[in-house]
This record gives C-alpha cells, structure tokens and sequence, in this order.
C-alpha cells in the first residue's frame, strides 16, 4: 500500500533554506516516525520563489511581505505559493506540515509585520494559498495530530 504524501517545510527536514542560511530540523526521532508514515514532499517555497539564502528576514505587511530594508518581496512570496500548491497537486499531498511565525509557511500566528518580535493571529503566504484550496495545515507544534 502506497503512504500518505505530505508536504513538508524543507527547513524541517534540515535543509540550509532559513533566511539565516540554517535549517529548522526535527529531532530525529520525530522525522523517522514522518518518514515510517507518509512519503516526505519538502518544499521551501521562499527559495522555490526565487529568494537566496542567506537573505534579509521577511515579514508580512497587510496583502504585502516587505524585507526588514523595506524592499516589498511579495512577488517571490506569491510564486513560492503557488510552487507548493502545484506540488500538493501533482503529488495527492491533502496535509501541509510547515514551519509555524514563517511569513510564507507560518500557520495561525506570524510576525506582526514591525520586526519587534510580535504576533498575531494569520497565516503566511503559502500556508494561506494552501489551506484556501482545501490543503490541511498544521504547524510544526502540532505534529502528533499527524502521528497518531
């Protein structure tokens, strides 16, 4: 029988995508028990936009993500969506995990949009054309909604 698809935050997996050029990886544990149930469809849609790493931190501005310089950097944001919805169809991915406060795969609670460190109640841009086309989000936090 062929595993559930999940798309996943490349960051998780341990993939250099973070703006800082990091990575956000799991514990190791938690990642054999993804990989035991579902087939693993990473996916940073900030880099799939066209964004480097390292690069400046992003946050959302009301329908605008805007770099800490000022630079509007929507458009990469926007294409980067749009990278993980085709890939949730060309896939069968029904489950989105991503990482939680990004401004393109935060679910729920984002940064505020000052860079002071504060949230508020929304998603990030991908997370957000996901979960309007009926894709499942969860965060980061919540994985044992996806173990059990």
């Amino acid at each position: 029988m062929m595993k559930e698809r999940l798309l996943i935050s490349a960051c998780l997996l341990g993939a250099k995508c973070k703006y800082t050029g990091g990575d956000n990886s799991l514990p190791g544990d938690t990642l054999e028990k993804l990989r035991e149930r579902y087939a693993l469809v990473p996916v940073c849609p900030e880099t799939a936009g066209g964004l480097g790493v390292p690069r400046e931190p992003s946050e959302r501005q009301g329908d605008r993500v805007v770099s800490r310089a000022g630079r509007d950097v929507t458009a990469p944001y926007r294409r980067g969506a749009e990278i993980a919805w085709k890939l949730c169809t060309r896939f069968g991915c029904r489950t989105a995990l991503l990482k939680e406060r990004s401004p393109s795969c935060g679910c729920g609670r984002i940064y505020d949009g000052s860079f002071t460190g504060s949230l508020i109640d929304r998603n990030g841009v991908a997370a957000e054309a996901l979960t309007e086309r009926g894709v499942a989000v969860v965060g980061e936090s919540e994985i044992k909604k996806l173990l059990t």
